[in-house]
């Protein structure tokens, strides 16, 4: 797979809807054209502990963020910039079934359409990687072991470009 966009989404507390910070990165011809970063304010907006000393992030810095309608709408746009009209893009993410729920739930929440082409870069490396080989299939792990710079893990935009550079080695064997 050459074309497609790698997000990734971390949230505030435990409601898959409570996104307060979005990373995507761009792949055209299998290479990271462009990308994008915001945070976002989360929907439910509180922040839990075990959140925060996942991603570092908390309400002073998303109190004047932009709620996740706006956001998506702006997302969404560059995503289908360069596609043919009508086109739906392939969303790529590492343990897709986290993202997409917390995006669709987003969406549903803000009356917003919810991206239905999802590629899983997780499931990608259970395939191609022969157990016993890596112990974990993390996304940090998999970086390691392909040699992928990952600077600041549960970043939201280094996650995703990490994922974006994971999905043009692991999709195309897929």
């Amino acid at each position: 797979m050459k074309e497609f966009i790698a997000i990734d989404v971390e949230t505030a507390n435990f409601s898959p809807s409570s996104i307060c910070a979005v990373g995507a990165a761009k792949v055209r011809d299998g290479l990271v054209v462009d990308t994008r970063y915001t945070l976002v304010q989360p929907e439910p907006n509180y922040y839990s502990r075990r959140c925060v000393a996942v991603h570092g992030l908390t309400d002073d810095d998303t109190w004047n963020a932009p709620c996740f309608g706006t956001v998506w709408k702006e997302l969404d746009a560059w995503m289908r910039a360069d596609l043919p009209d009508g086109a739906e893009p392939m969303l790529v993410a590492h343990n897709a079934g986290f993202d997409s729920r917390c995006i669709a739930e987003a969406c549903r929440i803000y009356g917003l359409e919810a991206p239905v082409m999802w590629a899983d870069t997780l499931a990608a490396a259970r395939k191609a990687i022969p157990r016993g080989m890596l112990a974990s299939k993390s996304l940090d792990s998999l970086c390691a072991f392909f040699g992928i710079p990952l600077e600041k893990h549960h970043c939201a935009l280094d996650d995703a470009v990490a994922c974006a550079k994971l999905g043009i080695i692991l999709l195309d064997e897929a």
